[in-house]
């Protein structure tokens, strides 16, 4: 009773995680490195499911899923009430997280690093692969697990998407609504204490990366330029 939708809940963040790894990353990258018109609007729609209601966030999951959306109308792909659905609320609210975190970390890299790679021939791609994401990585990491946390424990809009189907939708946070309100407090307790356990693991590896995040930003040992030739250490006298 515990542990299926313990593991429908990993189920469920294993499919978000990538969603927002992929998504999160690319859009932080895209608005840290360009200027367009209308970048504050596109950046504030963004951010928007941290501070709507997740009730808010899944009614507009249900337009963009559900009967008449392009998703089912076109494609013929009917993803409510499945743990898919569950994901994909669990991404949506927990994106923003990620994008703000990888922005703010892409921001603060040295230009002058990247500036000093595409001088010696590195395409952009080279540069972000080798430059930007190595000096970067902490706080792209740091983003990532407050957005796994986040996604974990998402209830509002995962309910009205996907449901709470014992076996098929009804995750960790969904069960223990369910123990509650059918009196069954010891099971409610341990699931409560699963998931306080998890959330505490998660912001404790988020601290320790912000704990060892360096000063100043300097050349890592794994981040290489190419062309660039590191000095070597002087040996001792």
């Amino acid at each position: 009773m515990i542990w299926q939708p313990a593991l429908l809940s990993l189920q469920v963040i294993a499919l978000a995680s990538v969603l927002i790894l992929i998504l999160g990353l690319s859009l932080g990258i895209f608005l840290a490195r360009q200027r367009f018109p209308g970048q504050i609007f596109v950046s504030t729609l963004l951010n928007l499911p941290l501070v709507l209601p997740p009730s808010v966030v899944g009614y507009l999951l249900l337009l963009a899923l559900g009967r008449g959306s392009p998703l089912k109308e076109w494609f013929g792909i009917d993803l409510l009430f499945t743990w898919q659905a569950g994901a994909i609320a669990s991404a949506v609210v927990a994106l923003p997280l990620m994008v703000e975190s990888t922005r703010a970390a892409i921001a603060n890299v040295n230009p002058e690093l990247e500036a000093a790679a595409r001088t010696l021939g590195s395409p952009e791609w080279e540069v972000l692969w080798r430059i930007t994401i190595p000096l970067a990585y902490r706080g792209i990491l740091a983003g990532f697990g407050l957005s796994v946390a986040r996604g974990l424990g998402e209830f509002g809009a995962t309910l009205m998407v996907a449901g709470s189907i014992p076996g098929r939708t009804q995750t960790l946070p969904l069960a223990i609504y369910d123990a509650v309100q059918m009196q069954r407090y010891d099971l409610a307790n341990w699931m409560v204490l699963i998931m306080t356990g998890i959330a505490f693991m998660v912001l404790w590896w988020v601290r320790h990366i912000e704990a060892h995040q360096p000063q100043s930003q300097r050349f890592p040992d794994h981040c290489h330029v190419p062309g660039r030739s590191h000095p070597k250490t002087p040996a001792p006298l």
